[in-house]
């Protein structure tokens, strides 16, 4: 549940990842939801866990297949799908191999899921428009262990040509009523109905940089066949 910095993003042109919940930051994991509010339904999302303990956030984007941040692979993966608690309900999975381009991964599921799938979109979102983003990554800036039910945050887009933690492109936000941070690493930012962004890099208090479906789409269909 990592997500590299953007602090230090602001002195090295936002290369940071926002870090797991534990602090760390030596490799891109995922951002935590300040603000927004909490989510009672969301049979698509995905804990990912990494030797057991909680890493980043996902989607499931297919029968077999999770969509999350390249920075959050490491140790023994598995994810809990379908459950808006990342640490009870929905299903649990072994992940049995990962693919990553840029700061996006696709992990295989050691078995199928039979729950609701994300739709991914073909184009990025407007400049200047409305989006939401998920994610289980520290409610405050600092002091706050991630957290155990999903969260929401509106956020306005206002460029799709920074780069994620590895160059790839990304799609840059502003808070609206809440912001990405640690542990939201991975999550997915939704525009109109489907999923434009993974949670790649933030500054903790307002910007957030999603790495690009539209720009990976072609490489997540040669691997996952959606």
């Amino acid at each position: 549940m990592r997500i590299r910095s953007l602090i230090a993003v602001v002195a090295t042109a936002l290369a940071g990842v926002v870090g797991a919940s534990s602090g760390a930051v030596a490799s891109p994991v995922s951002p935590y939801i300040i603000g927004g509010g909490t989510v009672s339904s969301a049979p698509w999302a995905a804990a990912v866990l990494s030797n057991g303990s909680f890493t980043c956030s996902g989607t499931i984007i297919a029968p077999q297949w999770v969509l999350t941040a390249r920075h959050c692979l490491g140790g023994s993966m598995s994810v809990r799908v379908g459950s808006v608690n990342r640490t009870s309900g929905g299903v649990t999975r072994t992940v049995s191999a990962t693919y990553g381009q840029y700061d996006l991964a696709l992990m295989r599921l050691s078995s199928s899921v039979s729950t609701s799938y994300v739709s991914l979109a073909s184009s990025n979102p407007p400049i200047n428009s409305t989006n939401s983003i998920y994610g289980w990554g520290m409610t405050c800036y600092s002091g706050c262990s991630a957290s155990t039910q999903l969260k929401t945050a509106s956020v306005r887009v206002t460029s799709n040509s920074v780069t994620d933690a590895y160059g790839g492109q990304a799609i840059r936000s502003t808070r609206i009523n809440g912001n990405a941070w640690r542990g939201d690493s991975g999550g997915p930012q939704f525009y109109n109905g489907a999923q434009v962004g993974v949670a790649s890099t933030a500054d903790g208090q307002s910007i957030q940089n999603y790495g690009s479906v539209a720009y990976n789409r072609a490489w997540i269909r040669s691997v996952a066949g959606v």
